[in-house]
């Protein structure tokens, strides 16, 4: 879609949701009760909830299937921008908030707004920090700067929290680095690059299909059926927002098989713990 057809459709929304036309369905919680947080992916909303606690209440702008790459919001979550106290970035790429993050402010300029990834040394064109749980360390401490931006008085419920989770998050590595350690295939296949940050936490090699957010040309997809069998692949992992259509045909010539690995599910903790246990039974 063009940026001309972008800020069209921006500039019509705008005027609909000053006119009052649209309303936010279900949103019967006051300013005044919670503070409203607006994240751009359901691993925030973890996130976010457990530094929060019971004072926050969280929307997300990607939904559930949706892929970061290609979402836009539709009027009633751009409405419920408006409404937001807070919105926690990503900031380290991710294709949603590079299109849509200045209209967005626009919508509310009183909304304070926290890049999660400061102080991450960031990997080019891959904004997936959310993989990796001690990056996901960096990104909580900001989120809790966040939210003492603006809720000051509830500082030390915040910090009870943070420190919770943290201790979480170390637990939730070390399992990870149990589960993997012993693996003798360190690389393995996947569709979408979601996972260079998880494999450069945990000594793994990505090999991925898709080519510069391209399904990949029939020369490449021989190169990877000669890779995933030279390198003793057999599973080929795929995520719940892309095509599965290339990843099944280079296992259908491995003789192997194709299984998902989620990188934008709520479930945090134990999805991460899945994507372990699912890359080390591969790597046996």
């Amino acid at each position: 879609m063009t940026d001309y057809f972008h800020t069209a459709v921006f500039i019509v929304i705008f005027s609909l949701l000053v006119s009052g036309c649209f309303v936010v369905p279900g949103n019967d919680v006051s300013k005044g009760e919670k503070i409203i947080v607006t994240v751009s992916i359901l691993p925030q909303k973890y996130f976010v909830e457990r530094i929060g606690g019971d004072k926050v209440k969280v929307l997300v702008m990607i939904p559930p299937g949706a892929s970061p790459a290609s979402y836009e919001p539709g009027p009633d979550q751009l409405r419920a921008i408006s409404e937001a106290d807070l919105y926690i970035m990503i900031g380290a790429g991710l294709p949603f908030e590079n299109v849509w993050m200045d209209k967005i402010r626009d919508f509310n300029k009183k909304m304070f707004v926290v890049n999660s990834s400061e102080g991450i040394q960031l990997r080019p064109s891959d904004p997936h920090v959310w993989l990796s749980p001690r990056l996901v360390k960096i990104q909580a401490e900001n989120i809790y700067r966040g939210l003492l931006q603006v809720d000051e008085k509830d500082g030390d419920y915040y910090r009870q929290n943070l420190d919770k989770f943290l201790k979480d998050l170390d637990e939730l590595d070390n399992k990870i680095k149990m589960r993997i350690e012993d693996i003798k295939n360190r690389k393995f296949m996947v569709f979408h690059p979601s996972w260079s940050y998880f494999a450069q936490d945990y000594g793994l090699i990505q090999i991925p299909i898709e080519v510069e957010g391209k399904e990949p040309s029939p020369g490449v997809l021989k190169h990877l059926v000669d890779t995933a069998r030279r390198e003793d692949i057999h599973v080929v992992f795929v995520s719940p927002q892309f095509s599965t259509k290339s990843a099944e045909a280079i296992a259908r010539e491995i003789n192997g098989r194709v299984e998902y690995i989620d990188p934008l599910s709520y479930d945090y903790m134990s999805n991460l713990l899945r994507v372990a246990d699912a890359i080390s039974a591969a790597g046996r």
